[in-house]
């Protein structure tokens, strides 16, 4: 196996403050709490954690540690191991598509996070605005292409500059920065919110054990949110595990970065649902909760032009730290594949981006297009395809050395279960599942 020069994490923090910082999104702010609510409180989190286990983690684990053993980008991994003609390199290659696709809409809406952290410095947002008034706030923006663009732009040239910096000087040091800072910012908010006389109702919402909600459905939305928000199928685990160090083990690190995933996920439900409940909302998931609902409620509160702002920068760190991942994806490939500098990669890929995703302000069926062929394609396929050939493809003493010798050693075996049979048939039922199949099977 050959080996080419490769920039290396710092230290151990350093990569799972990163890869933390890729799972870690607007989904876990906008969906995820709501959904726990739902689904039966406190039950659907055990359910969650056991579909984490039995597919999150061992993909996860399966796709960094593709990218250690070779010390190569998505494509380069499936090269140096299956050969440079063999077609596996297309599980690679549409890991590559996917973060490109996926970057350019979701920067996009992490543009409105910067308009509105504008607008809440700019004093638009006012003390004791209606649901009415935010709402017209939003639509405004959203029916504005140009402020669309602009902010889209804008925060591209913040992830491109990261990107630009490096490993060791950009991705680490930024997430070393703004994870902390997000988790700060998350517990001042929690403090804030648990003051509300709703907090004793949204803490019931999201924890009250509720057997009754626990149905089939449920199952499946816990399979499918472990799923879509631990960044896995893209590229971004794998390509940060390219730079992890040859004697830093993978499996008790992605511990830490499925915890912390969770973990930042629960605690944004004890921000958003105390507040809901107070001013009497209605609990929801999505852009309008955070947008719209939430910034209503917080402008109803004592200091909530400051409590908007402080979320907003929050809903901010979460997109950036998921967007770098994705820039380094693509960077990565182009500079492994095509010989580029780190600098022309990351420009070119960056533009394209930006133009690409300058279409979804112009039109949200674009946006739905392109989030609809990621996630309902391209990251189950690829998810599924990295898990059949970490399972069945790669020699099994290459994968056994992240276990041997470690107080874990003895559950290579289960792991090695879950990705040849378990992790695969799960993914096979969301992806069924995604595209509507699923439904049509069930209901015969």
């Amino acid at each position: 196996m050959t080996q080419i020069q490769r920039s290396q994490w710092k230290n151990r923090l350093g990569f799972i403050l990163a890869a933390a910082g890729s799972a870690v999104g607007l989904g876990n702010i906008w969906r995820f709490p709501y959904m726990v609510g739902e689904n039966g409180g406190s039950i659907f989190i055990i359910v969650y954690l056991l579909c984490v286990l039995l597919l999150g983690l061992p993909i996860m684990i399966a796709e960094i540690t593709l990218g250690k053993i070779t010390q190569r980008n998505p494509v380069g991994a499936f090269k140096v191991l299956a050969g440079e003609r063999s077609p596996w390199q297309m599980v690679g290659f549409s890991g590559v598509l996917a973060a490109f696709v996926i970057l350019s809409y979701y920067s996009v809406v992490a543009g409105w996070c910067l308009d509105f952290i504008w607008k809440s410095l700019t004093g638009v947002f006012q003390p004791g605005h209606t649901m009415a008034e935010v709402t017209s706030i939003f639509q405004q923006l959203t029916a504005n292409p140009r402020a669309q663009t602009f902010f889209h732009g804008l925060f591209m040239v913040m992830v491109v500059v990261i990107v630009l910096a490096g490993v060791q000087r950009g991705l680490q040091r930024w997430n070393e920065i703004l994870m902390p800072a997000l988790i700060f910012i998350l517990l001042v908010l929690i403090a804030f919110s648990m003051r509300q006389s709703g907090a004793n109702q949204g803490l019931q919402f999201i924890l009250r054990p509720d057997p009754s909600k626990l149905t089939g459905h449920s199952l499946l939305a816990a399979m499918g949110q472990c799923f879509f928000s631990l960044s896995i199928g893209m590229g971004a685990m794998l390509t940060y595990g390219s730079y992890l160090r040859k004697q830093q083990r993978v499996p008790p690190a992605t511990g830490w970065v499925v915890g912390m995933d969770t973990g930042i996920a629960l605690l944004a439900g004890f921000v958003v649902f105390p507040v809901v409940f107070t001013f009497g909302q209605q609990p929801q998931q999505g852009p309008g909760l955070v947008f719209v609902t939430l910034p209503a409620a917080f402008l109803q509160m004592q200091g909530g032009t400051a409590i908007a702002l402080a979320f907003f920068i929050l809903l901010l760190f979460a997109a950036l730290t998921s967007a770098i991942s994705m820039l380094e994806v693509v960077t990565a490939y182009f500079t492994d594949e095509f010989n580029m500098t780190r600098r022309l990669a990351a420009l070119m890929s960056g533009t394209v981006c930006f133009l690409m995703g300058t279409g979804c302000a112009y039109s949200g069926a674009y946006l739905d297009f392109l989030d609809t062929l990621a996630s309902n394609y391209l990251l189950p396929l690829g998810a599924l395809f990295i898990s059949l050939f970490v399972g069945y493809k790669v020699n099994k003493e290459l994968t056994r050395g992240e276990f041997r010798g470690t107080w874990y050693a003895g559950l290579f075996g289960v792991w090695h279960l879950c990705i040849r049979v378990i992790a695969p048939a799960l993914v096979i039922v969301v992806f069924l599942n995604s595209i509507g199949i699923l439904d049509k099977l069930l209901s015969k």
